[in-house]
């Protein structure tokens, strides 16, 4: 049968066979951390802290360390940094993140620029490598993922109240200023661990697409994680074979798919204008 032949015949490649669980796994995280970043209007600072992680990889070159653990420091540096100035220094937290985020990414370019020679494995951080992820990748990408989501998992109900109320939250006790602080290094971490699937450029994609995409067709918190995990995990899966089929860029097919199925839900979605994404009530747990 030529359509099993298809599914079947790239997972003869132990290439191909890692790469279908780094792509699932990263977009399991992502959606979860997504939700939250789409509900309290933080797209921006997803495209920021993963530019900002370009500099931190380039230093983990230059000294030979773990490109992980360089990006993991700087992106979550970065996100302290920018949640610190917009508390600290009376600026807008869209002010805040152009700056730092120009600032680091600057850094990072700069610290390229000093590298004599063409470095494949860098421009593969920008652009996306997933069909190059070893075991030892595999095993890093685990970790992370597993703090991040038991983090979520713990926290889940102070990281919603503080999103929708956050001076009810105060309130109530919440240390919500620390929970925003921890929710930035979340949010740094799950960048880290999409780098090397979809690159420092596309990233951003992973994270507010399919939680953007469920937001459309959903009207509780709940099922808004549970569309967005679905499209997280099953839409990297398609582009990795679409990639296979159609020899193209993984990364950007992967994004691709995802973006289609966004305007798929545009079109189709019929939802009343009181629970729209710009209405004053928020979904419900």
């Amino acid at each position: 049968m030529p359509v099993l032949g298809a599914v079947l015949d790239p997972l003869a490649f132990p290439f191909f066979v890692r790469a279908l669980a780094a792509s699932a796994l990263v977009g399991l995280v992502c959606a979860v951390v997504g939700s939250y970043m789409v509900l309290r209007g933080l797209a921006f600072m997803g495209d920021a802290l993963s530019h900002s992680a370009f500099p931190g990889v380039v230093a983990a070159y230059l000294v030979k360390g773990p490109f992980y653990l360089g990006a993991a420091i700087a992106a979550v540096a970065t996100a302290l940094a920018i949640g610190w100035v917009t508390r600290r220094g009376q600026l807008r937290g869209d002010t805040a993140i152009g700056v730092l985020f120009a600032g680091m990414f600057a850094a990072g370019v700069f610290l390229f620029s000093l590298i004599p020679n063409y470095v494949g494995d860098l421009f593969g951080f920008l652009f996306g490598q997933i069909l190059g992820i070893g075991i030892g990748d595999l095993i890093a990408l685990s970790a992370l993922s597993v703090i991040v989501l038991g983090v979520v998992a713990v926290l889940w109900k102070e990281f919603l109240y503080s999103t929708f109320d956050p001076l009810g939250a105060e309130a109530a006790g919440l240390p919500v200023v620390r929970l925003d602080y921890l929710f930035l290094a979340l949010i740094a971490l799950t960048i880290v661990i999409s780098l090397q699937a979809v690159g420092i450029i596309l990233v951003v994609a992973m994270l507010v697409t399919p939680a953007a995409t469920a937001q459309l067709v959903s009207q509780s918190f709940g099922r808004l994680v549970s569309i967005a995990i679905a499209i997280g995990v099953i839409c990297p899966v398609i582009g990795l074979y679409a990639s296979y089929w159609l020899n193209s860029a993984t990364g950007a097919t992967i994004v691709l798919v995802e973006t289609a199925v966004f305007v798929i839900a545009l079109i189709v979605a019929r939802r009343p204008a009181a629970s729209s994404p710009g209405s004053s009530q928020p979904p419900a747990a």
